[in-house]
């Protein structure tokens, strides 16, 4: 295994990735609240962990991947229910918000070439779990049963405050307003919420019908996957406290062991410097946005600065990762043509050194924190000597093409996700790419019989399809607009 190094946000330093059991990573990320459609915000988040998988599974590491899915308990400042807000204001009932934005949310992640999680729990399905785990903090002492519900009392654990470096007196926690009176100190945080009688989404516990906090879910669902101890948890820095701080104290404080050993947090989505936020008003939805940009144009949109920093958006942002997907395709799309005539010969072998060379620097970049952009950067390089060499009068064997194509499909697709296999995004995509290169054969066949008229009516004609042909001194190649 490649030596990883990560910046864990708990101790806040860069140390050494060296996972609980050799050669498999147990992985955790808090996942969407599907009370509404997941927005630019989310897809930073996602597609960030995406990499870390697919990076640390590609050189050998078992991943168990999970990530949740909130449907219950996810509380308003005013004690409200997030998804039974979303129900009320639509008059459905709420597990109808829960499929339906749960559905759209994978839709999402398909569209922008995030794998899906190994195991996807809910919230809702996992009441025992968490009903276990609240008996097992009030046994310890870590709990107490108040009128309106339980609550996990943060000074019976000395732990509370070491993720997020705050002290009990700066929390907020407890701000938000429940009916009960039986709360002992405001930064102590619910667990089960005691529901009235009209409340729409309830179930049987020791303390009264009622619904869990948002805090437990994660603690209850993450050991009955991933153990009382696994080795990174995953989510956005604004969500370190209250709700992994809390997560992080009542799971140790339950199980007498450590909770995640690396936290490794991605920076906001900024829109002018302010936090992307439906509260604020400047979401951009992921299926807007998938409108005007190809899913490997948002990935490296999402690139452009490290994941534990703020990328701010814009449509020039976007504008640029669409410039700098197409140069690097560009590169792909000439490799491949020059693939279908190449001939078997060693002429361009010393071009493998290159190759080698940047393949390292690529993976050393996310050997370095998973350092996004820095791979990026050499993969931009890269497509540079590509071009010169491509584009010069020196002949290239298919060998040669055949490790440049490799090299694009392993680092910028197997890894980045951002280089498609094919860029028709159809099940039919051979068939397209076939009956694509059929018309430019056409057309060429009538610019050497001089029929420019019927030449440039098929180009117009692809053209008003979204496809773009790019004749070459050697070959004519297309893209997808």
């Amino acid at each position: 295994m490649r030596n990883i190094k990560v910046f864990n946000v708990l101790g806040r330093q860069k140390v050494e990735f060296q996972p609980i059991n050799p050669g498999k990573v147990n992985m955790y990320v808090c996942g969407p609240t599907v009370q509404n459609y997941a927005h630019l915000g989310h897809a930073r988040t996602y597609i960030s962990f995406d990499v870390v998988v697919r990076y640390l599974r590609y050189i050998g590491y078992d991943v168990l991947y999970v990530q949740n899915i909130t449907d219950v308990g996810h509380l308003l400042d005013t004690g409200e229910d997030r998804i039974v807000k979303a129900a009320r204001q639509q008059a459905v009932k709420p597990m109808q918000i829960v499929e339906f934005f749960a559905r759209s949310y994978f839709s999402d992640m398909d569209a922008l070439g995030v794998q899906r999680p190994d195991i996807s729990p809910r919230a809702s399905g996992h009441i025992p779990e968490q009903i276990e785990m609240i008996e097992e903090l009030i046994e310890k002492g870590h709990a107490y049963v108040a009128d309106d519900g339980v609550y996990f009392d943060v000074a019976s654990y000395e732990g509370y405050g070491k993720l997020s470096n705050r002290k009990l007196d700066e929390g907020e926690t407890g701000t938000r307003r429940l009916k009960g009176t039986g709360k002992r100190r405001q930064e102590d945080f619910v667990l089960w919420v005691i529901a009235p009688e009209e409340h729409l989404l309830q179930w049987n516990s020791p303390w009264g019908r009622g619904y869990p906090g948002w805090h437990i879910e994660c603690s209850a669902m993450s050991r009955k996957y991933l153990g009382a101890t696994f080795d990174i948890h995953g989510g956005g820095i604004e969500n370190i406290f209250p709700h992994n701080e809390c997560e992080c104290a009542q799971s140790e404080a339950a199980n007498d062991q450590p909770f995640a050993n690396y936290w490794l947090l991605t920076g906001n989505l900024t829109v002018d410097g302010a936090k992307m936020s439906k509260s604020v008003g400047n979401v951009v939805n992921i299926k807007d946005a998938l409108q005007k940009y190809r899913g490997e144009v948002i990935r490296m949109f999402t690139f452009q600065a490290h994941y534990s920093n703020p990328v701010d958006y814009s449509d020039d942002s976007l504008n640029a990762a669409q410039k700098g997907w197409e140069r690097v395709m560009g590169a792909v799309r000439l490799t491949r043509e020059k693939l279908r005539d190449a001939k078997e010969s060693n002429d361009g072998a010393d071009f493998q050194q290159v190759l080698d060379d940047h393949k390292e620097q690529f993976m050393a970049a996310l050997d370095d924190d998973f350092n996004m952009p820095a791979a990026v950067a050499v993969m931009q390089t890269l497509t540079g000597e590509v071009n010169k060499l491509l584009n010069s009068s020196q002949a290239v064997g298919k060998a040669t093409l055949e490790a440049i194509n490799t090299w694009y499909a392993e680092l910028g697709g197997t890894i980045l996700g951002v280089i498609p296999a094919s860029e028709a995004a159809t099940a039919n995509a051979g068939r397209e790419d076939g009956l694509i290169r059929l018309l430019i054969e056409q057309r060429q066949q009538a610019r050497a019989e001089k029929q420019f008229a019927r030449s440039d009516q098929i180009r117009d004609r692809l053209k008003a399809l979204g496809i773009t042909l790019e004749d070459r001194a050697d070959a004519t190649v297309y893209k997808l607009d």
